[in-house]
């Protein structure tokens, strides 16, 4: 069963090269159970509240990771991979928001990241960027697919599937429920009798002074 329970991974993509440091998190909304990250089904850290760091990464910490409380309950699971080669692509590990802009960076070992690089969707080409980078400006589930880059001298990103470079997207949250319009303003007619008479009540007690007086001066 999931739940509200997110793992967070920085920096926010999902391949490495050997030695780089990277954190993974669980963010848990509106549950308070305890936690532990998990990694191919075997406990990476069982500390509840605490992130998992790997200091310096191996190809050993491939795998899927997740979060997992103590009762069983878990989030989705977030493949990272860990290259022994030359060149990865850096895309996001978690899915993007759709509508939101989206950068795929293909990333040298040795070297400058701006170079020259091909970039290839489920195994086809799509365009060359002299920069190293290609920009998706607003994701969508048709952008969803396996990506991967190549330079001509250094190499291609791993691009199998258990490699981790599938570019997920997800649909925005719902917009906050618009509050309903404020009934109309009724009086009720008593209440409208009453604040009648409060306004014309001055000048009736003005004009019976007024017409008292007069019959008094007539009379004398």
């Amino acid at each position: 069963m999931e739940i509200c329970l997110s793992l967070i991974i920085t920096p926010d993509r999902s391949q490495f090269f050997e030695y780089e440091s990277v954190s993974l998190s669980c963010e848990v909304q509106g549950n308070s159970a305890k936690w532990r990250v998990v990694k191919n089904a075997v406990k990476a850290s069982q500390n509840p509240g605490s992130s998992y760091r790997i200091p310096s990464t191996k190809t050993s910490d491939s795998g899927l990771y997740w979060c997992q409380s103590w009762s069983g309950e878990h989030s989705k699971t977030v493949n990272i991979t860990v290259h022994g080669g030359h060149v990865i692509l850096e895309s996001p590990a978690l899915p993007v928001t759709e509508g939101h802009s989206v950068i795929l960076n293909c990333r040298y070992k040795k070297g400058p990241s701006n170079l020259t690089a091909d970039f290839y969707k489920n195994g086809s080409f799509i365009r060359t960027e002299t920069n190293g980078g290609m920009t998706i400006p607003a994701v969508n589930k048709s952008d969803e697919g396996l990506y991967s880059c190549r330079h001509p001298e250094l190499g291609r990103s791993p691009e199998r599937l258990a490699d981790s470079s599938f570019l997920f997207c997800k649909l925005p949250p719902p917009p906050p429920p618009t509050p309903p319009p404020l009934p109309p303003l009724h009086l009720s007619s008593s209440l409208c009798l009453c604040l009648g008479w409060w306004l014309v009540s001055p000048s009736l007690w003005s004009f019976y002074w007024s017409c008292s007086g007069t019959a008094r001066g007539t009379k004398m």
